[in-house]
């Protein structure tokens, strides 16, 4: 097909590509959306929907097991992975299809195939059904994503040795599982794993679970999963993996080994952009993530890249975030760069891990005078009826803002939304304690951590 030219060529349709699209389109816009695979993404296809699907059956089967603690008898026959799966599939399968016929309204020129930059302004894309075609555009936004990433010498086979992708796709519960890497991958496949009955270790070089996290929201984890009978061996270093006849034998520095049927590496996520002529064409890159300033520009003033292919948070709201930012100043108008301090952040296991803001350490390494709350769910009437433990952390600036929350509970990441504006409209312990909580609700756990912070504790000990 003969060259044409667009406002805006979009390099991959996970969550920042196709936000960075509709938003353009929104704003008048010419956009053409290339994607070699399904609209969505990583987050869509095999990552956050997905997976939280099978926490959400996780849940249940964990509820029907412990039924009689609420009075109620069932039992839970089995899990019947097919019926899971099946479940899995129906609610990635109509975000999909709504997801189309959004970029189908907006009127975006969508591209099934494989691009490749070629110019500073242009995409070359060999087609899916065949052929190639070449797309010049104003402006290029490279978002082509991530991939699992694996350790030098341990090599994925995708059986025994698998990613989280493969993971998503197993037709049978595992025995057994050793889970390298405590992050959130890891940590909620763990959790998932133990309610569907597999035995799992996580094991972990760095000295907590969710090592990024608040060092009691870690704790307060590791206290859940040693009650749940998830094991897990932190500050302790991977020698290597070998596949066995039976499974898989993974070894740690210290000599010990452990057999399991499966080892997943959860160790992260890496930039896809080897061999996509970014080099070529002039864009830096750094260990593979393409190099920007806090507006996604690139060093090539025509383009702009987002989300896992760029070295912040690797979170699908991140990238609507900065699609959005990218299309916006594209337009014309005047966005401010992400404040990703302010970002919030969960990991959906049982219980919940929900933060946003910074931590006490990183608060000091940052020169704050810093104060602490903690209240915990134990106080809490709505977490007692929800048989959950945890507990809400405030950090704060003394006599100042509150600069993180920290939170672990079941649920608990449905009260983000709060303790996202306190922290983003630099709101003090006093501004929060004059809120009512309605009652009873786990909200009141984050209203009754400022009002201890403020010096007035309702349910809690000064």
């Amino acid at each position: 097909m003969a060259d044409e030219t667009v406002d805006l060529v979009v390099l991959g349709g996970g969550s920042g590509g196709y936000a960075c699209a509709l938003r353009a389109a929104e704003l008048g816009m010419s956009v053409v959306l290339i994607e070699r695979d399904k609209v969505g993404g990583t987050c869509l296809h095999r990552g956050c929907i997905p997976t939280k699907a099978l926490l959400h059956a996780a849940e249940v089967a964990d509820s029907t097991r412990e039924s009689e603690t609420f009075g109620v008898r069932a039992t839970l026959e089995g899990i019947d992975v097919a019926g899971v799966n099946s479940y899995k599939g129906k609610v990635v399968e109509r975000l999909w299809k709504g997801l189309q016929g959004l970029v189908k309204s907006r009127k975006i020129d969508y591209v099934a195939g494989s691009g490749r930059l070629v110019s500073p302004t242009a995409v070359e894309v060999e087609l899916n059904d065949g052929g190639t075609r070449r797309i010049e555009a104003r402006h290029v936004l490279l978002a082509t994503g991530s991939e699992a990433k694996s350790l030098p010498g341990l090599e994925l086979d995708h059986q025994r040795i698998i990613t989280s992708d493969d993971a998503l796709n197993l037709e049978h519960v595992p025995a057994s599982v050793v889970i390298l890497g405590a992050g959130a991958i890891g940590v909620e496949f763990a959790s998932v794993w133990k309610s569907f009955g597999s035995d799992v270790t996580i094991v972990e070089a760095l000295p907590h679970l969710l090592p990024a996290e608040e060092e009691s929201s870690s704790k307060l984890l590791e206290r859940a999963y040693r009650r749940r009978g998830i094991g897990f061996k932190v500050g302790t270093r991977f020698a290597g993996a070998k596949v066995t006849d039976h499974g898989v034998t993974v070894t740690l520095e210290s000599g010990e080994t452990i057999e399991a049927e499966l080892l997943l590496v959860a160790i992260g996520r890496g930039p896809v952009s080897a061999g996509l002529g970014y080099e070529e064409n002039g864009v830096e890159l750094d260990r593979g993530f393409v190099k920007v300033d806090p507006y996604c520009r690139t060093s090539v003033p025509t383009i702009s890249a987002v989300g896992d292919l760029i070295p912040t948070l690797q979170l699908a709201h991140v990238g609507f975030g900065e699609g959005i930012m990218i299309a916006e100043r594209l337009a014309g108008l005047d966005p401010q760069p992400i404040d990703y301090d302010g970002v919030p952040r969960i990991t959906y296991s049982e219980p919940e891990v929900a933060s946003v803001g910074i931590t006490s350490a990183e608060a000091k390494r940052r020169g704050y005078d810093v104060v602490t709350s903690t209240y915990d769910l134990a106080g809490n009437g709505r977490a007692q009826i929800l048989a959950t433990a945890g507990a809400v952390t405030l950090v704060a600036q003394k006599d100042g803002p509150v600069l993180g929350i920290h939170m672990v509970g079941s649920r608990v990441g449905e009260l983000i939304a709060e303790a996202q504006l306190i922290t983003n409209w630099e709101a003090t312990a006093d501004d929060v304690a004059r809120l009512i909580h309605p009652h009873p609700t786990l909200s009141e756990a984050v209203g009754e951590a400022h009002l201890a912070l403020a010096g007035k504790p309702l349910h809690s000990h000064s």
